[in-house]
């Protein structure tokens, strides 16, 4: 006994006030008066700091493998209060030694000894260190904090309480290491493909109950101690810590995750985390995320339609997001790539699998889940663009319409029947994207200004130069063109909201001849110099297009309701006594197609232009308020629904039309007369000589080329313009005496010119139809040759050599002949050398 007792006086002075700390029984917990002795000399004599955590260690690691758990308790308290008293350049070893003891609590099966060791790892993770460390490395605290944040124990409040030591783990060692460069980069992918998805692991398993706002400023008072919650804050900290070049590393997990347990058809889940991520973030990193959900969206481009429906949706909520704070260069690149998979979706949708042929091997493809998927891509532009600012809506609207495939001679499409398919569709398509973006704009422009609110459907921009340059406008009327009525009407419907500018489109959405229209109580401004300027450049442009698209056979009550809404508003915003003198006369020339019939119209599209002609001159008669104009106008009406109700909105654009069969027989007193007009109104200071001019279209060969059906049509075409333009029919013509026979003469004549001249052309037609390649080939290279002979005859003339200075030479044949001696050959005058 005396031997021992002089053992324990010889033994270091550290080790026994290590032991001294431990009681006889483990229940009664840590000596308190020891500890603070152990404190004491801690502090009075830290070098000896990194001994007392070795023997601590040495003792915990002892009793771990007797099963006294009393006594490691009771060591990992003492550790707690020295690392928080302790704060000197020693304390370096000394957490070596704390680290190496909660390493081997966490290796323990035991949960209360995990839990244990969670715990004295996040009061650690929660000192700030006086001093750096060089070579610490906590791989293996985040590989098992992994572990446990995905633990499958059988007792579900065990199961929880170790998940929420893993989740307090990982938040440690995120605390301990994010801000410590000298430490071991914690935004590794190494590290990040372990955390995150670990987090959203436990995020995944809330309870549909418990579901709130992920913002942060939602938060409610008191929340519940569980997994989710807690995986969210750790979350959130996490990402609010990223740096620019860490968020790469921090989104991909996520996205992996969504894929892996094929998280992006429900995409509940998928936005409620990309929320997380957009609110979380620090604003100037938000196109990054973006970036990566582009990137993502690419890769994944031949993946069922749902997902790449899930992926586009939460893509629209993170971009309206983002817009909020800086969306920086992406917004071109967001917008490419999705018009690419609405490319790609439409040729999935046409050939039935995603390898442009269906094989055995190849997927099958629904198209119903391909049209959602396309829908989801025009919802997702059109709510992103209505966050942007104006200059970068308008640079997406002109992006979008460079992208509309055009069939005229700059911008060739695809023949064939799936080619058509495919052009067609891709035209549908990014029209209706185009009208998304100006609709949502409109939308966010109401929200803004709430005095508008639930009215106003137009591109708000008060100068319509730079609303519709005239870039866009010859592409956006070229497609106006197209002989399918769906793409037209959507022409219609993008021109109306760009030039309803003060929401007066829904006022014009069913076609009447109202007998007062100030119950429509329209918005009339008086037109601005910028707009004046517009319509002289445009306007004829804009009256061609009206015309031809009201001359279609295929146009339905859609169509004319649209042509009315444009002609209205068209008089509303942009009008002066010229483009009202104008629009009379453009409305007066489609009265007469239907009245004269050189289309062969059915019967109800001639009803319908006369009841759309009635419904515009009765708005414009009022609007210019010239009593005389508004009685002629008036009066036809008033005839009409006497004798011709067929003629008048009323009985055409409804269910059941109410039309006649014979309109070949209408009396003048039905029509509206241009002579009346130009009379009523020339007395009213209008200019009476350009109201009785008829209006006539101005044709071109890209109005032409845009509705072509045929390649040979097309050739057709250019061959007879090549033919009139020949040389061959350039003889002159003696000029001849111009008498009373002569006149009479052509206008007998000019019926039978007019048949030979539509035969000669059926003839080219025909001929360019069914004749051999061959046959064709010799005729256009016979042309060629032709106009090359002619060229170079005309070069001769025109092209001559210059004078030789020597003089002339007489040629063989006893003409003289001009000869050209080269420069250098030449001799000068003595006076002309220097």
């Amino acid at each position: 006994m005396g031997v021992c007792g002089c053992c324990g006086a010889l033994r270091p002075r550290y080790k026994r006030l290590v032991d001294n700390i431990f009681p006889e029984d483990p229940e009664d917990g840590l000596v308190k008066t020891n500890m603070e002795k152990l404190t004491f000399y801690a502090l009075s004599a830290p070098e000896k700091l990194d001994r007392i955590g070795a023997y601590l260690s040495e003792r915990l690691i002892r009793d771990v493998g007797r099963h006294r758990y009393g006594y490691v308790c009771i060591a990992m308290e003492a550790l707690d209060q020295l690392l928080m008293a302790c704060h000197c350049q020693s304390i370096n070893l000394f957490v070596e030694s704390f680290l190496k003891m909660v390493a081997k609590l966490l290796e323990s099966e035991k949960p209360n000894l995990q839990i244990l060791g969670t715990n004295s790892f996040v009061k650690f993770a929660n000192i700030e260190e006086d001093t750096p460390s060089y070579h610490r490395s906590y791989d293996f605290f985040v590989s098992r904090f992994s572990e446990m944040c995905h633990s499958s124990h059988d007792d579900l409040e065990i199961k929880t309480k170790i998940r929420m030591s893993g989740i307090k783990g990982l938040q440690g060692v995120v605390r301990k290491t994010v801000n410590d460069e000298l430490q071991a980069n914690i935004w590794d992918p190494q590290h990040m493909d372990k955390i995150v998805p670990s987090l959203l692991f436990n995020l995944q398993h809330v309870e549909e109950a418990e579901s709130r706002s992920p913002s942060p400023l939602q938060a409610p008072e008191k929340e519940k101690e569980n997994p989710a919650e807690l995986a969210e804050r750790c979350l959130r900290e996490l990402l609010g810590r990223a740096a620019f070049g860490n968020i790469k590393n921090a989104i991909k997990p996520v996205l992996i995750h969504l894929d892996n347990h094929s998280l992006w058809e429900p995409k509940v889940f998928a936005t409620r985390c990309f929320k997380i991520i957009m609110y979380s973030i620090q604003p100037q990193h938000s196109h990054l995320v973006i970036q990566q959900l582009l990137s993502h969206l690419d890769a994944n481009s031949r993946s069922a339609a749902t997902v790449r429906a899930g992926i586009v949706e939460v893509l629209s909520e993170a971009a309206v997001i983002a817009a909020t704070g800086s969306v920086g260069p992406t917004v071109l690149e967001m917008f490419n790539t999705l018009l690419r998979q609405l490319r790609l979706s439409i040729d999935y949708a046409l050939t039935g699998s995603y390898d442009g042929a269906v094989s055995l091997g190849s997927k099958i493809i629904k198209e119903h889940e391909e049209r959602m998927f396309q829908e989801a891509v025009i919802k997702t532009i059109g709510s992103f663009a209505s966050t942007l600012p104006t200059y970068q809506r308008s640079e997406v609207i002109l992006f979008i319409m460079s992208k509309v495939p055009l069939p005229s001679l700059h911008h060739p499409v695809e023949t064939g029947r799936t080619g058509e398919n495919r052009n067609r569709l891709t035209q549908i398509m990014l029209l209706k994207s185009l009208l998304q973006v100006i609709k949502a704009a409109a939308v966010h422009a109401a929200q803004i200004c709430p005095a508008t609110k639930g009215v106003s459907t137009g591109f708000q921009c008060n100068n319509m130069m730079s609303a519709l340059p005239s870039n866009f406008l010859d592409r956006l009327l070229s497609t106006a063109l197209m002989e399918d009525a769906e793409i037209r009407l959507f022409v219609l419907e993008i021109l109306i909201s760009f030039i309803d500018r003060h929401g007066n489109r829904h006022k014009f959405s069913t076609i009447s001849t109202l007998g007062d229209i100030s119950v429509l109580k329209l918005k009339v401004d008086k037109c601005s110099r910028q707009d004046t300027v517009f319509m002289k450049k445009h306007s004829q442009q804009l009256y061609r297009h009206i015309y031809l698209s009201c001359k279609e056979e295929t146009n339905i009550q859609k169509h004319y309701e649209a042509l009315y809404g444009l002609l209205a508003l068209i008089s509303i915003e942009l009008a002066n006594e010229e483009v009202v003198v104008d629009l009379i006369r453009l409305v007066l020339a489609v009265q007469d197609v239907a009245q004269v019939n050189e289309e062969n119209l059915p019967t109800y599209n001639r009803c319908a232009l006369y009841a759309l002609g009635a419904a515009y001159l009765n708005l414009i008669s009022q609007l210019t308020t010239v009593p005389a104009f508004c009685q002629h106008i008036h009066e036809v009406i008033e005839t009409r629904k006497k004798e011709a109700p067929y003629m008048l909105p009323e009985d055409v654009f409804v269910e059941r039309p109410r039309l006649s069969q014979n309109l070949d027989g209408v009396v003048i007193e039905f029509l509206f007369r241009q002579s009346k007009i130009s009379e009523v109104l020339g007395g009213s200071g209008y200019n009476s000589d350009r109201l009785c001019l008829p209006y006539i279209p101005q044709l071109t060969d890209e109005d032409r080329l845009s509705k072509r059906k045929s390649i040979g049509e097309t050739i057709s075409l250019q061959v007879e313009v090549e033919s009139r333009n020949s040389p061959e029919k350039e003889e002159r013509v003696p000029a001849e005496e111009i008498t009373y026979e002569t006149l009479k003469k052509a206008i007998v004549d000019s019926v039978a010119v007019e048949e030979q001249e539509r035969e000669r052309r059926r003839q080219v037609v025909e001929k360019f139809q069914k004749a051999p390649f061959e046959e064709i080939a010799a005729h256009c290279g016979a042309r060629a040759s032709l106009l090359q002979s002619k060229l170079n005859q005309i070069f001769e003339i025109t092209i001559r050599p210059p004078p030789s200075p020597s003089g002339t030479i007489s040629a063989a044949y006893g003409h003289p002949q001009n000869h050209s001696i080269p420069v250098y050959e030449m001799k000068f005058p003595d006076l002309c050398v220097y």
